[in-house]
């Protein structure tokens, strides 16, 4: 087998690493055939090409920076090419034209754009992707995207809610376990990461991935490979892992509750998808999407509504973005006969009116005064529990026996910082 050394020199040019990138891919095709050592080899080989990369992304901001102080002439001609000075339509057509792969509805606003191009970019690559956005914003959805305009497209793409396992069960779903190795083990079993050789993973809510757990998957990224439980075996993976949170996890890093050094190997690209509000000309094509994709699944057909309906759709914030749209389409899909108006909203959303409003006004007093009280006790409940456990959110969310990310999910809402009661004890 032919063999090569790489220079821990700087590359002159983003055409001669990926020469080198070809000749390294080329070589792990065999990797079957490869002992240990020379696996390892190749990864610190790999490594040498990242900070060539990143050698190369600062030579090249600090030309830009330069250029740009300097005031040339030529700066006008040069910025014409920029994707900010061209329309958001004519970067999507772009995208199409150059085959990239779109597998659902997309707008064409300048930040979704920009995200898109990311995902265009990062696809042929096997680097780790970072996506963050509100919850209903489209991840996963991107995820697909850039799995789907890689190498790895016809090789499976498997998603796990990193907030949906149970603590004690989080390491067999990932690494897969050996038989006997706890209590109700019957047989061998595959992990998600197995179960994704050669293809890609997607670890959904990574920040609700217990501090544990972190440590497991930063060890996937730095050797590429895993241990089931109850097993001394070292397992070799070939798995691109592309992560998403609609938290933000450098906050939590700051907090002690996400290690930095996965953050920063996740995050070597980081995409950020726009609210739904953010990108309003995306929701006529969505509402017409769901419209037909209601109508296919009800056996009915496609929803019609009344203009005042149709402006407030458009206008609306959605707090929960693509989703939250999704569902009251559907919901009015269902409920409304020949035509859709504002009573068959969810009542939550529901516009009131003036009339409504005089009807309702001494009631809301006592309705407000009720839940004023009720968040009080709720957030002083929350704090006590924080200041007996030294603000440990997980032992909190044992002894109340409550799942762990609901409780996050309350600390959020009473705006309760868990690190505030670090050191603390109940007196």
């Amino acid at each position: 087998m032919r063999r090569f050394e790489l220079k821990k020199s700087s590359a002159s040019s983003y055409a001669g690493l990926i020469e080198k990138i070809e000749v390294l891919r080329s070589t792990l095709r065999l990797a079957p055939r490869l002992e240990r050592p020379e696996i390892q080899k190749l990864l610190k080989q790999c490594n040498v090409l990242r900070d060539e990369v990143m050698l190369l992304s600062r030579k090249e901001r600090m030309l830009r920076g330069m250029a740009a102080g300097e005031g040339q002439n030529d700066t006008a001609e040069r910025t014409k090419a920029l994707p900010k000075r061209i329309s958001a339509s004519q970067r999507r057509q772009a995208l199409i034209d150059r085959s990239f792969v779109f597998e659902g509805v997309f707008g064409e606003s300048h930040k979704l754009m920009e995200s898109l191009e990311i995902a265009e970019r990062v696809a042929p690559t096997d680097l780790p992707v970072l996506i963050d956005g509100e919850s209903g914003t489209g991840k996963e959805l991107m995820a697909k995207v850039i799995h789907a305009n890689g190498s790895r497209g016809d090789k499976p793409l498997i998603s796990i809610n990193c907030g949906a396992i149970p603590e004690s069960l989080l390491e067999s779903e990932l690494f897969g376990h050996k038989k006997g190795a706890f209590t109700g083990a019957s047989s061998d079993r595959k992990g998600k990461f197995e179960s994704a050789d050669k293809g890609s993973i997607f670890l959904d809510e990574i920040g609700e991935l217990p501090l544990q757990g972190q440590v497991k998957l930063l060890r996937v990224l730095q050797s590429n490979e895993i241990q089931r439980v109850g097993s001394d075996i070292a397992i070799l993976v070939d798995t691109r892992i592309i992560a998403a949170t609609n938290r933000n996890l450098l906050d939590m890093v700051r907090e002690g509750r996400f290690r930095e050094d996965l953050f920063y190997r996740l995050s070597i690209i980081h995409v950020t998808l726009p609210a739904l509000r953010e990108r309003r000309d995306e929701i006529p094509l969505l509402v017409d999407f769901f419209s037909d994709e209601a109508a296919e699944k009800l056996q009915r057909r496609p929803l019609r509504m009344t203009p005042r309906l149709h402006t407030f759709l458009l206008n609306y914030d959605y707090p929960g973005n693509i989703r939250e749209l999704r569902n009251i389409i559907f919901r009015m899909s269902c409920l409304a006969d020949d035509m859709a108006d504002l009573p068959h909203l969810p009542e939550t959303i529901r516009p009131v009116t003036d009339a409504q409003a005089g009807r309702s006004k001494s009631k809301l007093t006592l309705v407000a005064a009720k839940k004023a009280a009720s968040d009080q006790a709720e957030k002083f409940f929350l704090e006590q529990a924080l200041h007996e456990v030294s603000g440990k959110v997980t032992e909190a969310a044992r002894r109340m026996d409550m799942n762990r990310s609901y409780l996050q999910t309350l600390l959020k809402k009473h705006g309760i910082r868990s690190k505030a009661f670090k050191g603390k004890t109940a007196s």
